[in-house]
Order: structure tokens, then sequence, then C-alpha cells
């Protein structure tokens, strides 16, 4: 049985205020076709498939549309969806009664019975093959909030991680109890896990206040697949078949050299599944001026009249998006508008200004002995981070631009 695992697509991402609609709508298309050309059973989601609990009509007529379509195409496709931290547990669940008989399966929160037990049958969930034959089970266990754990005492102070490890043992003792001989075992998890690697600035720690990341061993040696989303740089977790998806996009400049792609794991028996990677073709490139590090801002000037011209990309929404590191020894007031002039006429977006300062010594910015921030005027705070920064006091126009603003903050 041939599995596909995807995961944190994010509908209705904007980068820097720029729509990712056509870039979504691209990886959906080739998503449908990689479907049919692997000739796919069963698709895993696991998480995150829309960027706001909230999304917008076009991210929900991207979602259902796809769903739609992969059904047309592949009549016996099961699919299993998992909620993540970005979605609404509710808004996922919603349509349950129509997609379950599609063979969609959806568990946007945790389920639970009348009676506060875990709902099992909906947590559990029987993959066929063409035969018709049940071929797997998987525990489809979507990202669990900290009410969702049962824990006693004080949620600040509890093992949040017990409390997971208990939600798994009893789905996965109940899958064993249901599964018959040569039936593979899979778990789904939408998490934050020991040893792993997050994008510095689209992806945080999420479970318990972004203190708590868990163990490995919360999914036993005896799974044949572990499916995870959470985390956008495809990458495993101490076994081979136990691993994230990643994005199929990249979600900030942080993940520009990532490989961004989908898993097919081939089930053989109760065995550790056969893991294929596709990479996700990438419709809008990503590039940064310098390509490494940062540079003077005459030299990225320089760079960035050397930059193909806008002519040479037909499209609008496939202009390659641009990150610019800029070193700076001082404060520098035209920046932007000098990167924007270098940009005129050419091809790319700029979406960021990074810039980098010299580094100063550790002690550098610290009060003196005795001295309270409260004491200090507004101005004599002004001055010391100025000086802190660049060794050096700030020039008179500067200063009298931090008074202006003060005096406006101030007024109202």
């Amino acid at each position: 049985m041939r599995l596909l695992h995807t995961s944190d697509w994010h509908l209705g991402h904007a980068l820097h205020g720029v729509a990712r609609d056509q870039e979504h709508a691209a990886f959906l298309a080739w998503l449908l076709d990689t479907l049919q050309e692997e000739a796919i059973e069963a698709l895993l989601i696991t998480g995150d498939v829309f960027e706001t609990h909230n999304p917008g009509a076009a991210a929900q007529a991207a979602w259902y549309g796809f769903l739609a379509s992969a059904k047309q195409r592949l009549p016996d496709l099961q699919i299993v969806v998992i909620g993540g931290n970005h979605d609404s547990a509710d808004r996922l669940d919603a349509p349950k009664p129509l997609l379950t008989r599609m063979a969609i399966h959806i568990v946007g929160g945790l389920p639970r019975t009348p009676d506060d037990a875990l709902d099992l049958d909906r947590l559990l969930v029987p993959l066929r093959n063409r035969a018709g034959d049940t071929q797997a089970w998987v525990a489809a266990v979507p990202f669990l909030r900290t009410a969702d754990l049962r824990m006693a005492g004080d949620p600040a102070t509890a093992d949040l991680a017990a409390g997971v490890r208990e939600v798994y043992a009893t789905v996965l003792a109940e899958a064993r109890a249901r599964r018959q001989g040569g039936q593979a075992l899979i778990a789904t998890g939408h998490c934050y896990m020991v040893g792993t690697e997050l994008s510095e600035l689209s992806e945080r720690r999420i479970l318990g206040g972004n203190q708590h990341a868990l163990p490995a061993d919360i999914f036993p040696p005896d799974l044949a697949y572990v499916a995870l989303g959470h985390l956008h740089k495809a990458q495993v977790v101490g076994r081979p078949h136990v691993r994230y998806a990643g994005s199929p996009l990249p979600l900030s400049m942080a993940e520009l050299d990532y490989r961004h792609q989908v898993t097919v794991a081939t089930l053989e028996g109760e065995g550790p599944a056969t893991l294929r990677h596709l990479t996700v073709p990438r419709l809008v490139p990503f590039e940064r001026v310098p390509a490494r590090g940062s540079a003077t801002l005459p030299e990225v000037v320089q760079l960035l009249r050397q930059l193909p011209a806008r002519a040479t990309v037909a499209a609008e929404e496939l202009r390659p998006y641009l990150e610019v590191r800029v070193r700076l020894d001082g404060p520098e007031p035209r920046l932007k508008a000098e990167v924007e002039a270098a940009l005129e006429g050419r091809a790319h977006r700029l979406l960021t200004i990074r810039t980098e300062h010299p580094a100063q010594p550790e002690e550098a910015g610290t009060l003196p002995a005795g001295v309270q921030l409260a004491e200090l005027a507004p101005n004599e705070v002004f001055n010391s981070l100025y000086m802190s920064r660049y060794d050096t006091e700030p020039p008179p126009d500067l200063v009298q631009a931090f008074h202006a603003l003060f005096d406006e903050l101030e007024a109202g």
C-alpha cells in the first residue's frame, strides 16, 4: 500500500504582505498529478492546513477545491487530515458528516465521548487497499492543546509531555487490539519534538507555553510510520520512519534553502515503511543580495543594479522574492530609498532589508553601577543606546528628530 504524507500548507499565507495564492495553486495542481502518477492509495495531511483560525474565502476555496478534485480524479483515495496549531479545530471538523461519506477523515481537535473518554472510533482510521482489505490503522492524533490533556494540578507546572504520552498510549493500545496480523500501525502528530530544527522566523515551540519538547520514545518501535507536522523543514526524529514532511512552500526567507518535499511511504506488512521523498517545484524563486553574508550599502546597490531587468519576467506573480542584507557602521536614513532606487526596473520584488551592525563588547550599553533605568531621562536612554551600538555620540540632526518624535508621542 502506498501513502503520501504532506503537511503545513498554510493556505492563505502572505509573505510580508504578498499573497501566496498562485504558489499554493501550483502546489495543489502538482500534488494532484503526483497522487495519480504515484498511484497513491491514502493521503495524510498533518496539520496547519490554513494560515489562520479564520481563513479567507480564497484559502477555503483552495482547500475544498483540492478535496473535490482529488476525489474526482482518484475516487478510491482515502484522505486523513489532522488539525494543527494554526487551524480552527471546529472549522476543520464542521463538514465531517459530508466528508466522511467521501472517505475523507478529518480530526480537527482531540475528540472525546460524552463521558470524557477519548473517542477512539474517530481517532482510529482503517486504511484499505484496492481489494478492500484493511492494510493499516492510523492513530489520527491532532495537535494537542493543554486543555486536551487531563492533567492534575497546575498546568504551569504539570508534566505535559506525560499527558501527551498518555493520549498516544491509549490510542495505540486500542489500535493494537483492533488490528490483525500483517496490518501496519501508523501515527500522526502536530507537535514539536526533542532534537529537531526550527525555522528562526516562522515556527515556535507549541506545547505548554513553548517550554515542552516531546521525546521521540512517545512513538514506540512497532509503528510502521509516524507522520508529523508543524516544522517546516523536512527532517527525521530519531528513526528514519518518524519524520516531518515539512511545508510545501518556504514560509519565510529563513527557509530559502530548505528542500520542500512530500514523502511517499510504501507499506508491506507490519514492518517499517519504505520511504521516498519528492521535491515540490518552486514556482517563485527566493533570492538574497548578497547571496551569503552581508555587504556595505554601496556594494549592495552595485549588486542590485546587476539583477535581471523587469521585462525578463512576464507575470507579476512570478517575479523573484528578494531579501537584502546590508552592513552598516551607523544610521542610514536613506537606506530603503537607495535600495528601492537601485531596484527600479529590476525583476525582483523587495520583501525585506536586514541590517547588521558592528559587534560591541558585551558590557556596552549597561548602566553605571547603582543607576536605575527609571532614574534616567528619555534622552539619556537614547544617547546610551546609540553609544552602545555605534561607539560615538548621536549626530545633532538625529537628536533633534528623537526629541520631535518624543514630543509628538507625549502630546498624544
